[in-house]
């Protein structure tokens, strides 16, 4: 089969693998412990007496530990079990239902960022969660997957950006995918993630304007040569377009397009 049959025999499947992964997507994002249940990010560096706000125990960092330190009035559970007295803590890593402490079905989720500690506090009866409507998308178009080309930085390298709660933090880039649009070459600073594959944070001409501030975009590994499939149909929102207490990076210098992306995820629907 021809390289032009081949492509065309993806693309007459292409619509309805999006709107599967559309719908994956949407439930993912409405699962009990998805980014809407998000409903708080307390620093503890802004709480030196270790109470968080709505959050039961004392909370208290030292070196590379939190310190947790609960009685029977804070009903807590840590690994399952009811806990009192006090416990050192680390970094969660275990997805968000399998954290080591809960309180009834929320998830206390402890976070370390350039050695900041904070805890998160995961709810499944959260507002955004109950009031939910789903994402706005614009259906799939073969007009936005195009063949890219990455190129590797020599050495990985980090750049300081605002993030959504208006803190600067580092944004480690691994290279560049370059690709083409309506025959203008473009260019993303990515990040390379553990698997191979690609992560940018991008706005373009819609962001703000149709589409939310910034998007995510995660293109597969590439091929051995560099190439790759630069996919806008699959555009993501940010965690934080669910939930403000999240803290996404903004777009790293150079990651603003001066074209408008109409594909992808682009708002939340309103109710």
């Amino acid at each position: 089969m021809s390289t032009d049959a081949q492509q065309a025999g993806r693309d007459g499947h292409e619509p309805q693998n999006w709107q599967k992964w559309h719908e994956q997507r949407v439930g993912s994002v409405s699962a009990p412990y998805g980014p809407l249940s998000l409903t708080g990010t307390h620093w503890l560096g802004d709480h030196p007496d270790g109470r968080l706000p709505a959050v039961p125990g004392s909370w208290v960092p030292d070196g590379d530990e939190v310190v947790l330190t609960a009685g029977p009035e804070d009903v807590l559970t840590v690994d399952g079990k009811p806990f009192t007295g006090s416990i050192r803590l680390t970094t969660d890593h275990a997805p968000i239902p399998e954290s080591r402490v809960a309180h009834g079905r929320r998830r206390l989720v402890v976070l370390r960022r350039e050695g900041l500690w904070a805890v998160r506090d995961f709810d499944p009866d959260s507002p955004a969660r109950r009031t939910f409507e789903g994402i706005e998308a614009t259906a799939y178009d073969p007009r936005w997957a195009v063949p890219g080309t990455f190129r590797a930085y020599p050495e990985s390298r980090s750049v300081r950006v605002e993030n959504a709660d208006g803190r600067e933090r580092g944004l480690g880039l691994g290279g560049e995918i370059t690709f083409p649009l309506d025959g203008v070459e473009h260019t993303l600073r990515v990040a390379v993630e553990q698997d191979g594959s690609l992560w940018a944070v991008f706005a373009d001409a819609t962001s703000g304007n149709g589409s939310y501030r910034f998007r995510f975009l995660r293109p597969p590994a590439p091929a051995a040569d560099g190439t790759v499939t630069v996919d806008f149909n699959r555009s993501l929102l940010p965690p934080c377009a669910f939930a403000d207490h999240f803290i996404c990076p903004f777009p790293p210098p150079g990651n603003t397009l001066a074209v408008e992306i109409a594909a992808g995820e682009r708002n939340l629907r309103d109710r």
